[in-house]
Parts: C-alpha cells; structure tokens; sequence
C-alpha cells in the first residue's frame, strides 16, 4: 500500500512539474518581499574598495540616522539650565546630582563624577544599559558607579545620565513611539535619548572642570548603542567604548534602539565604523552574541579605519563572561581611555583602586527637586519646535528632508530585468522591482499611470508614450506586512515603496528620452504620486483623479504613511514643491 501510494504521489509530482515548465515565466523576486530583515539576522558585512566610496557611504549614513531619529535639522538649543546639589566626597572622587533641561520643561537627570584635583580634566559621557536601576545599577557583572567612580579617581570627568523613563527621568514613559501619529512625526525615544546625549555633551563642554577638546563616550548593551549613535553624528566625540553591542547578529530590539529607517541596509557594525579614523575600543565577551568580534566584526570595522591609513586606532577587548560590563571590561576601558584621551602610551591601569559604597541616596535625586516631576506634554512640544523649525526652510531643503526620508530622492540607473510576460524595472543593485506595461511611441512626451487598471487606457496622442506602473503591493503582488517600529527599522513602509517605485518608473522615462512627462493618478494613489512628483529630480506635471484632503495625522496615515512625513513638513511642504515643480514643467 505504502509502495503504490508513492507511485501515485511521484506521478503527481511529475505532471506538476511537467505543467509548471509550460507556464509563463514569473516575476524576478522583489528583494523588499523575499527578504525581512529583523534585530536578529545575520547580516553580511560589506567592504569598501576605497575611502572615497566610504566617505560617500558615511555620508548617507549619518544622515540616515538623523532622519530616523527625527534630528536630521536639530531642535533649537536653549539654555541647559543646569543644577548641581548633593555633592559628597567618597575616597578619591566627588559625585553629585543633576538636572539638565533638553527640551523647554523636558529634564534629563545623571550624577556627575569629579576628579578631587582642581583643573581641566578630559570628561568621558556614560550612557546606561538596560540593568533594572539604569545609572545606579551596581552588582558585579554591571555597575555604572563603579565605571564612573573610578574615572574620576584616575583624574578624568564622568557624567551618567538616565535613558528615557528610567529612574528619576519619568517625564515620559521609556516605551512609546509606535503609533502612526509619533511615526509621521518621528518620535521615538531612540530619536529623544540620542537628543538628550547631544546636550549632555553640551553639559560637559560647559564644565569648568572639563576640557572640551577631550571628550570620550562608553556604555555597554543599550548604553553602547546610545555610544556608536552619538559617536557616528557627533564630531566632538574623540574616542569611543562601546561595550558588548556591536555584532552581526543582533543589532538590539530595545525601544529606544529601533525607529523607522534606523538600519535601511545597515547594521550596528557599520554605524560604529562612522567613528573611523577616531580611537574606537570594541569591548566583546564570550558569553553574549560579541563572541565573535574578534574574528569577525574587529576585522570589519578595521577594514574601513585602513582606508585612512590608521588601522590601529581600532582594537578589541575580548572578555571571558556572559553579558556584561564587569571589572575586567571596565578595566579596558580605563586603559584605552587614559592611552587616547590623557595620551599616556600604554594605558597605566591594571585594576580598579576605587572601592564604591555608594547607596541610591548618594545618586537619585528624590524629593531633592520638584521641577522634573511636572507633566510635560512632549509630544506636542516635539511638533511645535519642528513646525518652527519647518517654517524656516527654502524649497531645496524642503525636498532634501522629503527625499531623505525614502532613502533617495532620485532612483539613479534603471535596468530592465524582464521583458515577457511583463515587463520589469529594477534599480540597478537594489533588488527592488516594479512591473509595469510600456507602450513605446516615438516623440519625447510620455503619461505614467498610477493607480488605474492594467492594461493601458487608450491614447490618441501618436506621439506619447504610456507606462502603467503597478507599484509595491498592489495588484497581483499584494502580500500582507507588519507596520510596527521594530518592523520598519529595517524595511519601507509599503507607502515608502510605492513612492519609490514611481521614481524608478519616472527615471526609466527620463531615461529613455522622455522628458516631458505626466504622471496621472487615481485618487487613492494621490499621496505617492504628489510626493514623487514633489521630490523627483526632474519636473513633473501631476494629474490627480479627485481630491487629496488629510486633516489628522491618522486620515495622512492611511492615505500615505511614510514615517518622518509630518517631520519634514507634512504635505504643506509637498504642495510648496509641486507648485514651483509645475512651474518648471509648464516653462520645460
């Protein structure tokens, strides 16, 4: 019985492919449908075949993180307002308690660490973890008073500050960011921590006590992430510590270490290269997923420090423990710093002199204050300061904050990938492809559809061309994806794509010799095509089937999400655009 049932399942087998061999070829797979990325690929490591490539590399990639935390134009600095109280004397170094306000209202506590010796002294920012008590978790296998304690009895400045929603930072929750509204407006508390660790550094730049020239930043897990962002868009960062982090297999899952486009083709290994040519220690252990460091991402990241001819500014503590920031890491650090920041050629530390006692009195604030425990409606603080700072901006870089949030304006070389029985457009390299129907006339005026049905509407224009274009998701190719932060720190939104995918069309045309070009949507793809159409390197005129008309945050969300939109001005700076793009058309 078993014999003759696979008889009959071999014939099937046969005969299906048999059939499958007589069916019309099938779509090349769309790289953004074949492939999801998460916090736990493992991704493969690039390298760069000269420094000019990097540098073109390293420019995109600071900007993608600052459009990814919503920084890509910096909220307005006002006054630190800072308050220093509680200081106490323990052995060799003196702690106190802090308050800094980030934001009007928004205030950022830590402790600062001081050397007892009067002077300038080199300052070293210690981001936290994701140990239950943040700045003030003190245990054997972790603890920032320990780190912090004995910097400052080695003569440097040490400031530990809170992560967002820990211990006396509680203003706002830690976790938040993840509805459609806070997306549109990037606002996440990876984006408000990284601005809270540039005006930490503010802090310490106004430190009598510290030495502005000489600043240094360490942390380890969540706290090392925090390193390498601040690291990679912050040039007063001179060198750096991350601590069991950065890996080619998890990249941190973490709220506060996941936004919309954070890591859009990149990954943790190659943000912390940004650091390159600048002192970089890669603190790994054997016991978390740093285990391979040594062999693997060390090299990487040296790859890229050789292009500048200093291979040896980057190095690696390999620890032999679990996940951590021990003694023994502790005790790297303290070397490189001493080496790069007090230029002492070898370090000259072995072990920690400073034992550390200190109680969470010593460190919390408490009641000591009140004005950090007043409600601060933050939020809606974040979209006035952005609307001010949105109203400030000329048309070119209303179209570079709107292009920046699609990873490019312009869709470079197009290649066609297929013929039969569609045919296909791709990026040159991307992977990404669009199916469209092409009816090739002579002369150099062309109509792209969007949003119609195919086959194509008829013309009685001889000498226009015609495109129908079925973008991302639509059509045949719809396929159901998740929407959520974690998701979109390393995919598009589906209106992202589409977006995308009528500039690759659009290009295609220009391409070809078609430069005089309509795009002509229905209603329901009006968003994408106006935003195209609003950064497309090229004049387009816009033909627009109905309305497009959004008054919440949520209506714009569900006609064109494209997380950071409202950030970058929202569809008042798309119309702005399309008003002078259609004046160029009209005079082209």
């Amino acid at each position: 019985m078993t014999s003759r049932l696979f008889k009959v399942f071999l014939g099937f087998c046969l005969v299906t492919l048999g059939r499958a061999a007589e069916l019309p070829q099938l779509l090349p797979a769309d790289i953004r449908l074949s492939v999801r990325l998460d916090a736990k690929t493992h991704f493969r490591l690039r390298d760069y075949s000269s420094l000019d490539e990097w540098d073109e590399r390293r420019q995109l990639l600071r900007k993608q993180i600052l459009v990814a935390a919503g920084l890509d134009v910096l909220p307005s600095k006002q006054p630190l307002n800072v308050q220093r109280f509680g200081r106490q004397r323990h052995g060799n170094y003196i702690v106190e308690k802090v308050l800094f306000e980030s934001l009007p209202g928004y205030f950022v506590a830590g402790n600062l660490y001081l050397p007892v010796s009067g002077g300038k002294h080199p300052a070293v920012l210690v981001p936290h973890g994701h140990w239950k008590n943040g700045r003030i978790h003190n245990t054997s296998s972790y603890s920032v008073p320990a780190l912090c304690a004995n910097l400052a009895a080695q003569g440097f400045v040490a400031f530990a500050y809170d992560m967002v929603g820990y211990n006396d930072t509680t203003q706002t929750k830690h976790i938040f960011g993840s509805t459609p509204s806070e997306m549109l407006w990037s606002f996440s508390p990876l984006g408000l921590q990284l601005w809270n660790s540039i005006r930490a550094l503010d802090l310490l730049e106004s430190l009598t006590e510290s030495d502005p020239t000489r600043l240094g930043v360490t942390g380890a897990s969540g706290g090392a992430t925090q390193t390498i962002l601040l690291a990679a868009v912050d040039d007063r960062i001179k060198a750096s510590a991350p601590v069991d982090m950065v890996s080619a297999n998890f990249q941190g899952d973490d709220a506060c270490e996941i936004a919309p486009g954070l890591r859009d083709g990149t990954n943790n290994v190659e943000i912390a290269s940004l650091m390159a040519p600048k002192p970089m220690l890669l603190v790994s252990a054997t016991g978390d997923w740093t285990k391979h460091t040594p062999m693997v991402e060390l090299p990487a990241v040296t790859s890229v420090y050789k292009l500048y001819g200093h291979p040896e500014a980057v190095s690696c503590a390999h620890i032999h423990s679990p996940h951590n920031y021990n003694e023994k890491s502790r005790v790297a650090v303290y070397a490189f710093f001493r080496r790069y920041l007090m230029e002492q050629p070898f370090g000259g530390v072995a072990y920690e002199s400073e034992p550390v006692d200190l109680r969470p009195t010593d460190l919390l604030i408490g009641a000591q204050a009140s004005a950090f425990r007043k409600p601060v409606a933050l939020f809606d603080l974040w979209k006035s300061e952005m609307r001010k700072l949105n109203s400030r901006l000329s048309l070119s870089q209303m179209r570079d904050r709107l292009a920046g949030l699609l990873g490019s304006g312009t869709a470079g070389n197009v290649t066609v990938v297929q013929t039969s029985p569609r045919m296909v457009l791709q990026r040159t390299g991307s992977g990404e492809r669009v199916s469209v129907q092409l009816q090739d006339r002579p002369g150099n005026s062309a109509i792209a559809y969007v949003g119609g049905q195919v086959p194509l509407p008829q013309c009685d224009q001889p000498d226009t061309s015609q495109l129908a274009i079925e973008v991302f998701q639509s059509g045949s190719l719809h396929k159901g994806r998740s929407m959520d932060p974690a998701f979109l720190t390393y995919q598009r939104s589906d209106d992202s794509n589409r977006v995308r995918d009528i500039l690759t069309s659009l290009a295609y045309l220009k391409q070809t010799g078609h430069d005089r070009i309509t795009l002509d949507c229905t209603a329901h793809a009006a968003g994408w095509c106006m935003l195209a159409a609003a950064i497309s390197s090229d004049p387009v005129s816009l033909k627009i089937d109905g309305d497009f008309h959004a008054e919440t945050d949520e209506e714009l969300s569900r006609m064109v999400f494209v997380p950071g939109l409202q950030h970058a001005g929202g569809m008042d700076a798309v119309r702005a655009l399309l008003s002078a793009n259609q004046q160029l058309a009209l005079a082209h």
